[in-house]
């Protein structure tokens, strides 16, 4: 990619100041300064920095054209290709922001990259695979029956009737069912909803200001995690298509292998798409009651229940504290997005049923059918996933915000200071 900015700097240079000045990594609760708008200059080495690392000779991980190479590249083709490019504008946006301020960086002994970098939102991004990928794969057993709860209430009465009944016609490994779709279902999501989600919430904290910030915080948890979500239920949909198939369609297929071909051979494209609709209905609500709740949790923990700051707790108190918060989150989480997962799951088994008629077939009682192994599930889960995802911050050694705190500036308006 060639970038115009000095030519651009010398042929615009009041528009150029008023784009660098508007830089969304200038997050309100880091810090709020008029800085003089700095210089392009490269680094020492000489390259420039975009957001396509390109090997260099001395230092390569592997030869090129080996096997390694080969699969590290189709590796960056999922992440590169599998969100849309209406979802990397804003990413684009603030990277060239941020090559217009270079002066925003945290204490380098304590993190180990610049809040909002893009290694930053990379490994963000990498936790997000990890939390979800890896616990949403753990509890396959426990979501396969509320799925068949979901579909077929009669035959599978209660969470214990449901366990049971698959053990005794599938065995043991018929409760692994649809884990493979699961793993990398999920993992794209958690990739998209995490990684998206931290780069949508310093770009409208920028855009709110920090009074605004400060003051209007829950919508603008509620905000980013929204948008967040937008795009990773579309990185989701296709494997949760499968994963629902493979659950609840006995003999339909046994695996991800026969199950993808079949549906394909089938319906075409849309088998994979039609449910994603349905799965914003479940998936948004979700997600905006889990950062939400979760964000307004820790911050109310730290203030009424935790008998010391932040800053001197040690991590492993830290982590507790996120545990906690994510449990709490999660319970809420379940019932907020319940129904429409109840219909996510009929509209997926059923091909040519549409979202609005499984919802009248379901009626008033019948989508909130397998709620209590959804509580059971969800509350854990949303947990663990908070639980590693902070716990992969902190390995490495991430910037991690203190909850947020009311601005001088704002105090002073209100009075509340000299």
């Amino acid at each position: 990619m060639t970038y115009l900015t000095p030519v651009l700097d010398t042929m615009y240079p009041t528009t150029l100041t008023q784009l660098s000045r508007a830089n969304p990594f200038n997050a309100p609760l880091f810090s709020l300064q008029e800085i003089e708008e700095p210089k392009q200059s490269l680094p020492a080495n000489g390259l420039s920095r975009n957001l396509a690392a390109a090997a260099i000779a001395e230092g390569d991980s592997c030869e090129f054209g080996s096997r390694k190479y080969l699969l590290l590249c189709g590796f960056g083709g999922i992440i590169s290709c599998g969100t849309t490019h209406a979802a990397l504008v804003p990413l684009d946006l603030v990277k060239c922001r941020m090559q217009n301020d270079p002066h925003r960086m945290l204490n380098s002994a304590d993190v180990s990259c610049e809040f909002g970098s893009t290694k930053y939102y990379a490994l963000c991004g990498f936790g997000g695979i990890l939390s979800c990928g890896l616990t949403h794969t753990a509890v396959v057993p426990l979501d396969l029956v509320k799925c068949r709860i979901q579909v077929d209430p009669d035959k599978y009465k209660s969470i214990g009737k449901g366990f049971s009944l698959t053990l005794k016609e599938d065995g043991a490994r018929g409760l692994a069912k649809g884990w493979a779709p699961t793993f990398i279902g999920y993992s794209m999501q958690g990739l998209c909803k995490f990684g998206f989600y931290e780069m949508f919430k310093i770009f409208y904290s920028d855009m709110l200001g920090e009074e605004n910030t400060y003051l209007w915080r829950t919508s603008l948890y509620l905000a980013a995690s929204a948008s967040a979500e937008f795009f990773a239920d579309i990185a989701l949909a296709p494997m949760e298509a499968c994963k629902v198939r493979i659950q609840t369609c006995p003999g339909y297929a046994n695996n991800l292998r026969q199950c993808a071909p079949k549906m394909f051979a089938e319906e075409g494209v849309w088998a994979f798409y039609k449910g994603v609709v349905p799965l914003w209905m479940r998936q948004i609500p979700y997600t905006m009651m889990k950062f939400a709740c979760f964000e307004r949790t820790v911050e109310l923990l730290y203030k009424h229940v935790v008998p010391k700051p932040r800053a001197e707790c040690t991590k492993g108190e830290q982590l507790i504290v996120t545990f906690t918060a994510g449990y709490i989150a999660g319970v809420f989480c379940a019932i907020v997005s319940h129904p429409a997962d109840s219909v996510v799951s009929v509209l997926n088994k059923e091909s040519g049923s549409t979202a609005a008629q499984v919802l009248k077939k379901l009626g008033p009682k019948g989508v909130w059918k397998g709620l209590v192994a959804r509580i059971i599930m969800i509350g854990t889960l949303t947990a663990l996933q908070w639980f590693i995802y902070d716990s992969v911050k902190v390995y490495f050694r991430l910037p991690r915000p203190p909850p947020p705190e009311m601005p001088e500036s704002l105090k002073k308006k209100l009075g509340l200071t000299e």
